[in-house]
């Protein structure tokens, strides 16, 4: 059972939403955010990087950056760009990209059921970015960033869902990054509201698929409230959309280094795998890793026999750390080792060789994407995938939603 319910959105006029709209703040820096958000005074940018309206010696984890943050959002709302609804509601999020389309609830799910383990997750987090969310929700006193969550898709839920997409107009339709179309609907029906939310109780778990740093953050912000007695019925609650499992699609997560080669690398290579050259900059399957080296493609395939009886190690990431970062590189934390660093699959491979034929970085892995099923049976299973695992396209766009928590 998990609790979901209306909220009172905080979401653009449909004349500024395709304006408005970004990328998630996370998957741009700080230079790419300024450019992507210049002669653009709409860009949601500018609440969610607030330091590309500061000067640039200025760090974007300081509190003038969270109070600039919260300036802009009362600038937005003051100029009716963004408003809120006066009743609580329930949106559809639907993205489309090279013909797959996914539909996602837009509401917001319990505090207490994530710390219940009925929001469950797959990877650790970081505390120093945590951090920059918290200071970021609780300047804004709203959650800025929906969650993107999952569950096990349920007849009730996807017929009423369907139903209302085909009997109402969109609230807003329009294309952004990658060619990716973006509708939106409300769902502004009491009884329907009601129904969703009765469904819901009877689904076992949610699943974050994204954003593990922010529903931390989300969580951790509504207990200090709770704690400090400044929280509301809001505040229990963070903003979150939830798709069906069977419509997503995970993406490759790849893998650049720079690291100096033993003399014997292939050798002590073909003892944890089948090495072949190809011309193949893709991994087709299951088992099967690219190798970008010396401007030559070499396909690792790991034999049956060597593949762990172990969730987790079965893994194809799990793999290759092991046998090959930490064996041979002595690379143990990917999350902080300068020596690796990662190329989400939307680039592709021509980004890996780019990349090594830059002489920046001198080898690559094209990984084989993680899949649902292995998500959903780690999170299950109260384990964490590696670092890095899994890279979901299309991304949620940022500024369409915001959650206000009411405490001011």
């Amino acid at each position: 059972m998990v609790l979901v319910k209306a909220f009172k959105g905080i979401r653009p006029k449909p004349a500024y939403a395709a304006k408005i709209a970004e990328l998630p703040y996370d998957v741009v820096n700080s230079q790419e955010a300024k450019e992507l958000a210049q002669n653009n005074p709409y860009s949601y940018f500018h609440i969610d990087k607030a330091e590309i309206d500061l000067p640039e010696d200025v760090s974007p984890y300081s509190e003038e950056v969270y109070q600039k943050a919260a300036e802009n959002l009362a600038l937005n709302l003051e100029k009716g760009w963004l408003v809120k609804d006066n009743h609580p509601n329930f949106y559809l999020y639907q993205l489309t990209m090279n013909g797959r389309s996914q539909t996602g609830l837009v509401a917001c799910t319990s505090i207490d059921d994530y710390i219940a383990g009925k929001i469950k997750k797959h990877e650790f987090t970081r505390y120093e970015k945590e951090i920059d969310r918290i200071n970021h929700m609780k300047a804004c006193d709203a959650n800025t960033s929906p969650i993107f969550l999952t569950y096990r898709k349920e007849a009730e839920i996807q017929t009423i869902i369907e139903e209302w997409k085909k009997n109402h107009a969109t609230l807003y339709d329009f294309e952004s990054y990658h060619d990716v179309h973006h509708c939106v609907w409300l769902i502004d029906d009491e009884r329907t509201t009601e129904r969703l939310s009765q469904l819901f109780e009877e689904v076992d778990a949610l699943y974050i698929a994204d954003g593990h740093h922010r529903s931390e953050s989300a969580v951790k912000v509504g207990l200090e409230k709770r704690a400090n007695g400044t929280d509301s019925p809001e505040s229990d609650f963070f903003l979150s959309i939830l798709f069906p499992a069977e419509e997503l699609e995970i993406l490759e997560y790849n893998r650049i280094l720079n690291v100096p080669l033993p003399e014997d690398f292939m050798t002590i290579l073909k003892q944890h795998f089948i090495v072949e050259e190809t011309t193949e900059n893709k991994a087709r399957e299951p088992r099967q890793i690219q190798m970008y080296l010396d401007q030559k493609w070499y396909q690792l395939t790991i034999p049956t026999e060597k593949i762990p009886a172990d969730l987790i190690d079965s893994l194809d990431v799990s793999y290759l750390q092991k046998h090959v970062f930490e064996e041979i590189f002595d690379i143990m934390d990917i999350r902080s080792d300068k020596r690796i660093d990662f190329v989400g699959g939307i680039r592709g491979s021509e980004e890996l060789v780019k990349h090594v034929d830059s002489g920046a970085w001198n080898l690559a892995f094209a990984m084989y994407p993680t899949q649902m099923s292995d998500l959903l049976a780690v999170a299950d299973a109260g384990e964490i995938m590696p670092p890095k695992s899994t890279w979901f396209e299309p991304k949620l766009l940022s500024g369409l939603f915001l959650h206000d928590l009411e405490t001011k």
